[in-house]
């Protein structure tokens, strides 16, 4: 089958219901879109839970062997021994063992990192369906490959992080491919909501790594990279079979394009106007005729798409639309010179340092400064999560309301910075005071990390400047996104170095980056208060 013909998986379902159920109808453009977004949230849920893991089992990688009942062979071994790293797991048995666990974050996020500005180069020219469907069998397969070392006995460190590093390279697929996805198929209207829900799937995904590598941390580690990593590979098959990556496949880009065309009169973009970034966006959308075709048929799989109104037919290129002969993937160059780019890629840099330096060190520090055993260490850690999940809605409803992205930035981070140092100091008094700090700093600290990597790279993605060009929103997500991997890898091999002098180093830097990340949207914040200032001066007279 063409990959530009709609999936095996969908086209077997409409000859099925076609056939046993021909009287029935559907709203085909709901069922897509809605299979779209589930399949895409699923996916994504999946790269987080693979990359969980490593975090949970880090606590019984190095610990304290001496809390630790040995069993009954290594009691005699260690009766005339002074043992105290017997139940550690080689290499990660000596002193320097923070600092190589450290590495191995490193190594993930390095690779993901230098992978994720060409992942979206290669994610504009393919079919996304075949790129996210590969990606996570791979990353599927490197997960199983950590936790097959002790399966085989494997102890280089070298073995490891190849492991790690390869890993963080198939990763890049998932993000320049679930957000191009999904912006093709919706609406410009409440774009900072509907990512905000949808962008729960990193949280569900941590949550969900989080939970079973606690099952299995305690009795055999391996496991809690298997499980997820086989989970995975079974979900990327069920991509290839049923994700509809484009809705000119089934016949619905009228759809989309008229959804478009009624947002557009009351929806701001970010834009580069002389008086402000953000301004209306009447006269940055490019309008789409159609509005007034009827829909396609109801029954056939691509609809109207014979009629000589509609011109895609089988032949259409599964990336392709009405102007696609005139349009052509934008480079590096291009996207980064879409006026805001560069300030939401610098702040995303210590802003993802931040969350993924919680993503990888939580459950440890919680071990470290609780009495709670690593698998609740693991569990309580996903309060933080779930704090995650309401700050990413609460983003992006503030950013829908106010059409201030920089502004709702912001101050989130303004607030998150004391937050961190009220959590170092207070969060081991009680459990109760854990879990409610937990829960406010996932909060703010998630907050404008998923506003940015997800509203706001979709708007950069479709900017005036583009003159209505649609290959270049895999291109800028991956640019802003890899630009905050790179602080993602830099965050947790930091936090490994000065964890060492105490955990107060480790809350002193993440405090630095949250300064850092509201300096470099400042001007972006000023002209957003100009702009609103004016709109208020004009409606007073």
């Amino acid at each position: 089958m063409s990959i530009n013909s709609p999936p095996f998986g969908i086209t077997c379902i409409a000859k099925i219901t076609s056939k046993l159920c021909p009287s029935i109808h559907f709203n085909r453009f709901l069922l897509f879109k809605l299979s779209v977004l589930l399949l895409t949230y699923i996916s994504y849920v999946c790269y987080h839970m693979t990359r969980k893991p490593l975090a949970v089992v880090k606590s019984v990688l190095h610990r304290n062997c001496s809390d630790v009942a040995p069993p009954i062979p290594h009691i005699l071994t260690l009766t005339n021994s002074n043992d105290d790293t017997w139940c550690d797991y080689a290499p990660f048995d000596g002193a320097d063992a923070n600092a190589l666990l450290g590495f191995l974050d490193t190594s993930f996020l390095t690779c993901y990192a230098i992978a994720m500005f060409f992942a979206g180069f290669i994610a504009e020219r393919v079919s996304l369906r075949y790129f996210l469907s590969l990606g996570m069998l791979l990353s599927g397969f490197f997960c199983y490959l950590f936790g097959y070392a002790k399966v085989k006995d494997i102890h280089s460190m070298v073995y490891f992080m190849i492991v790690q590093g390869l890993a963080g390279i198939a990763q890049t697929t998932g993000w320049p491919g679930v957000v191009t996805i999904v912006s093709r198929w919706c609406g410009k209207s409440k774009r900072g909501l509907i990512f905000g829900i949808w962008n729960s799937h990193t949280s569900i995904g941590n949550m969900l790594g989080t939970y079973i590598a606690a099952h299995y941390v305690d009795s055999d580690w391996s496991m809690s990279f298997i499980v997820p990593g086989f989970i995975m590979g079974i979900v990327g098959f069920i991509n290839f079979m049923f994700l509809i990556d484009s809705p000119e496949l089934v016949g619905m880009q009228h759809e989309v394009a008229s959804g478009n065309s009624d947002a557009s009169s009351n929806y701001r973009r970010i834009d580069d106007s002389d008086a402000s970034d953000i301004e209306d966006n009447n006269s940055a959308i490019v309008r789409t005729e159609s509005g007034d075709q009827d829909n396609p048929s109801l029954r056939s799989l691509r609809g109207s798409v014979n009629s000589q109104e509609n011109r895609y037919n089988e032949r259409t290129p599964m990336l392709g639309n009405r102007n696609e002969h005139s349009e052509s993937p934008i480079g590096f160059m291009g996207a980064v010179r879409i006026p805001g780019v560069i300030e939401f890629s610098l702040c995303l840099f210590f802003s993802k340092l931040v969350n993924y330096t919680f993503l990888f060190w939580l459950p440890l520090y919680i071990k470290n400064t609780t009495p709670l055993s690593p698998e609740a260490s693991a569990q309580l850690s996903m309060v933080f999560d779930i704090g995650g999940i309401v700050g990413a809605i609460t983003a992006g409803i503030i950013s829908d309301t106010t059409s201030m992205p920089a502004a709702t930035c912001v101050s989130m981070l303004f607030i998150s910075a004391p937050l961190l140092f009220i959590y170092e100091t207070y969060g081991a008094l009680s459990w109760v005071v854990n879990v409610g700090l937990l829960f406010v700093a996932g909060l703010f600290v998630n907050g404008p990390y998923a506003l940015i990597t997800t509203s706001v790279s979709a708007e950069l993605g479709q900017h005036r400047s583009l003159e209505g060009n649609a290959k270049a929103l895999a291109t800028v997500t991956s640019i802003i996104d890899g630009t905050g991997s790179i602080g993602a890898a830099l965050g947790p091999l930091i936090a490994g170095l000065v964890q060492a002098g105490g955990w107060q180093n480790v809350f002193y830097m993440l405090i630095i980056s949250n300064i850092m990340a509201m300096a470099l949207l400042s001007r972006l914040f000023v002209k957003e208060l100009s702009r609103c200032r004016r709109r208020s001066n004009i409606r007073i007279e």
